[in-house]
C-alpha cells in the first residue's frame, strides 16, 4: 500500500471516532434532558409497583392485600404511590399532595387511630397518643363503631385460621341429674328388741329361728316365773275382798278392797299380760304357770336368744324384729354436692335384680359429719317397701334430680378461668371480641349458670378462646408500651406519611438521579420481608 492511501485511511478513522463520540454527548444531553422533563418512561416502565400495606408498628411486614397485621393486629396502611420527578423536585408537588385517596382510588370515609379505634377524624393527621390516623375506606365494609374497652380485633380470614366458633348465650330450664350408689338398710325406728320384764325360766318357745315372719299378737314364748305365780293369786285375793266388801256399810272398807283389786290386776298389765289373759285368769280363779309373751309388732326376727328350760332375765334380749313394710336408703354424695341436698327431695332408686323397675323415695336425713377418709356426706331416703322386694344390704343406684329453673347459661369451654375472676369473649360486629368478665353459678354438666355480665342471645366464643386472649393481652401490652416513653429500646412510632411509605426500590432509583431526594432516601425503612404470599 502506498503511503498516500496509509495517510487517507488514518484520515477516515480519526473522522469516524470524533463523529461516534460527538453523537454519545448529544445522546446523553438528549436524555439528561428527558429526565428533567419528567418522562422516566424506560423507569417507569420496570419499576410500576403493586398496592403493598404495611403495619404502622411494625413497618418490616408487608402484604399486597389489606388486612391486619399478625403481631400487634394493627390495621395495615396502604403505602402511596411515588411522586413524579416535578413533584417530588418541588416543594410546591410536596406540600401540595393531598394524604386523601386520589381520583379513581378507594374513598375513605373516615380516619381512625390504630391503638384507639374508638378515637375517629375527618382528616389525617396525629392522635392524641402519637400514632398517624389511618384511613377507613368506604368499601371495606368493616363497621369500626366505637368498640368496647379492651376490645381485641380480629379479621374473619384470621379468625378461621386460629378455629375460633361461636355461640350463643343460652335462656332455657336448668336441671341436673346426681348419680350417687346408695345401700338398703332397716328402718332403725321400727326395730323392737324384747326382754322379759320378770325373771323365771322359758317353758315353751313358738318362734325357734332367725328371720322368721310374724304377725302382732303371735306368741314367741312362754315363761315361768314365781313372782309372777304370786302376783296372780294376790289378784285373786283382791279380786274376791272386792266383791265380798263392796256391799259393806263402811265406804272407806269397800273403797280399800277395790284399790288393792285394781293395784294387783294393773301389775299384771305391766308384766305385759294381756287384758283376756287378766279375766280369763279371774274367771278361772286359779294362777296360770307360764307367762305368754308376744311379738308387739309385725317383722323379720333378727336376733333369737331364746332357749327351752333357759333362765330369762330382764337385761337378756330375748328377740329383735325388724319391721321391713319401709327400708332406709343411704347414699353417699360428694361434699361440694351436699349443698344440693334437701329434705324432702325426691329421688327415685333403680337395682340390678329388678332390670327395668323404679322406687321412688325422698331425702328424710342428712347425716351431720363428713365421712373423712372418703370425703363424702351420707343421706338418708326412705322407701315404701311393698311385698318386701328390698332386702337390707342390697346395692342400688340413686338418682336425684337439681331443678335450677330457668337460667342463662354458658358452655364450658367459653369460659377462662384465671382463678381469681372468669373471663368470657363476646363476638362484636367488624371483627371486634370483647372481654367480658362474668360472675358464674354451679356448673351443670357442661355448661356454667351465669349469674351476671351477659344477656340472652349474645354472642361468644366457645372454641380459640386462648388464643384469642392471647391475642388481647398482647394488644394490651403494645398499648402501654405507646403510652410509655419508648425506654427499654422500645421503637419509636413509625412515621406513615407518603415520603416513609413508598416502595425502596423507586426510593433508590430516585434519589440516585435526583440529589434533593437522596436525604429523604435516608429515612425509608429497612427492607422489608416478603408477605406476598403470607395466607391472611
Amino acid at each position: 500500500m502506498s503511503s498516500g492511501n496509509v495517510k487517507r485511511l488514518r484520515v477516515v478513522v480519526v473522522v469516524l471516532l470524533l463523529g461516534g463520540l460527538a453523537s454519545g454527548v448529544l445522546l446523553s444531553v438528549h436524555a439528561l434532558r428527558g429526565t428533567k422533563a419528567g418522562t422516566w418512561i424506560g423507569l417507569k416502565e420496570r419499576a410500576q409497583p403493586k398496592d403493598i400495606y404495611y403495619c404502622p408498628m411494625h413497618p418490616y411486614y408487608k402484604s399486597d392485600r389489606p388486612g391486619d397485621c399478625p403481631v400487634c393486629n394493627m390495621r395495615l396502611v396502604k403505602m402511596e404511590q411515588p411522586m413524579s420527578a416535578p413533584q417530588a423536585a418541588s416543594p410546591e408537588g410536596r406540600q401540595g399532595a393531598s394524604p386523601a385517596a386520589p381520583s379513581g382510588e378507594r374513598k375513605v370515609l373516615y380516619w381512625i387511630d390504630p391503638m384507639n379505634p374508638s378515637h375517629r377524624s375527618n382528616k389525617p393527621g396525629k392522635a392524641p397518643d402519637g400514632m398517624d390516623l389511618v384511613p377507613v375506606y368506604e368499601e371495606e365494609g368493616v363497621a369500626r363503631g366505637s368498640p368496647p374497652p379492651g376490645a381485641v380485633h380480629i379479621s374473619p380470614e384470621k379468625q378461621q385460621l386460629i378455629g375460633v366458633q361461636y355461640g350463643e348465650v343460652g335462656d332455657g330450664r336448668i336441671a341436673k341429674t346426681l348419680r350417687t350408689v346408695g345401700r338398703i338398710s332397716y328402718d332403725e325406728t321400727k326395730i323392737v328388741r324384747i326382754h322379759p320384764k320378770i325373771e323365771g325360766w322359758i317353758e315353751k318357745v313358738y318362734v325357734d329361728f332367725t328371720g322368721k315372719l310374724v304377725k302382732k299378737g303371735q306368741p314367741l314364748i312362754s315363761i315361768y316365773s314365781p313372782e309372777l305365780v304370786s302376783t296372780q293369786q294376790e289378784f285373786l285375793i283382791a279380786a274376791k275382798a272386792k266383791e265380798s266388801l263392796s256391799e259393806s256399810p263402811l265406804p272407806e272398807i269397800a273403797s280399800h278392797a277395790l284399790s288393792l283389786y285394781e293395784s294387783a290386776r294393773e301389775r299384771l298389765r305391766l308384766w305385759d299380760i294381756s287384758e283376756q289373759e287378766i279375766v280369763e285368769i279371774e274367771r278361772r280363779g286359779a294362777p296360770a304357770k307360764t307367762l305368754t309373751l308376744r311379738a308387739p309388732t309385725d317383722g323379720f326376727v333378727l336376733t333369737r336368744n331364746a332357749f327351752e328350760k333357759q333362765r330369762a332375765t330382764p337385761d337378756a334380749e330375748l328377740y329383735s324384729i325388724a319391721d321391713l313394710s319401709t327400708v332406709w336408703v343411704v347414699a353417699d354424695v360428694y361434699e361440694y354436692e351436699a349443698p344440693l341436698i334437701k329434705l324432702g327431695q325426691r329421688a327415685t332408686m333403680t337395682l340390678s335384680y329388678f332390670p327395668g323397675e323404679t322406687f321412688e323415695g325422698k331425702v328424710s336425713y342428712l347425716y351431720p359429719q363428713l365421712d373423712p377418709a372418703t370425703r363424702t356426706l351420707k343421706i338418708r331416703l326412705d322407701l315404701l317397701n311393698p311385698g318386701f322386694k328390698l332386702k337390707p344390704d342390697m346395692y342400688a343406684e340413686v338418682r336425684l334430680e337439681i331443678d335450677y329453673g330457668r337460667q342463662l347459661s354458658v358452655p364450658e369451654q367459653a369460659v377462662l378461668d384465671s382463678g381469681t375472676e372468669q373471663i368470657v369473649f363476646v363476638g362484636r360486629e367488624g371483627g371486634y371480641l370483647e372481654p367480658r368478665k362474668v360472675r358464674l353459678g354451679p356448673k351443670v354438666d357442661d355448661r356454667f349458670i351465669v349469674l351476671s355480665g351477659l344477656v340472652r342471645g349474645e354472642k361468644i366464643v366457645i372454641s380459640g378462646n386462648f388464643l384469642v386472649d392471647s391475642e388481647s393481652q398482647l394488644k394490651s401490652a403494645l398499648g402501654e408500651m405507646r403510652g410509655g416513653s419508648h425506654r427499654g429500646g422500645e421503637a419509636a412510632p413509625v412515621n406513615t406519611s407518603t415520603e416513609q411509605a413508598r416502595p425502596d426500590a423507586l426510593e433508590h432509583v430516585e434519589a440516585e438521579t435526583n440529589p434533593a431526594h437522596r436525604e429523604q432516601a435516608g429515612r425509608v425503612p429497612p427492607e422489608p420481608m416478603s408477605h406476598s404470599s403470607h395466607t391472611r
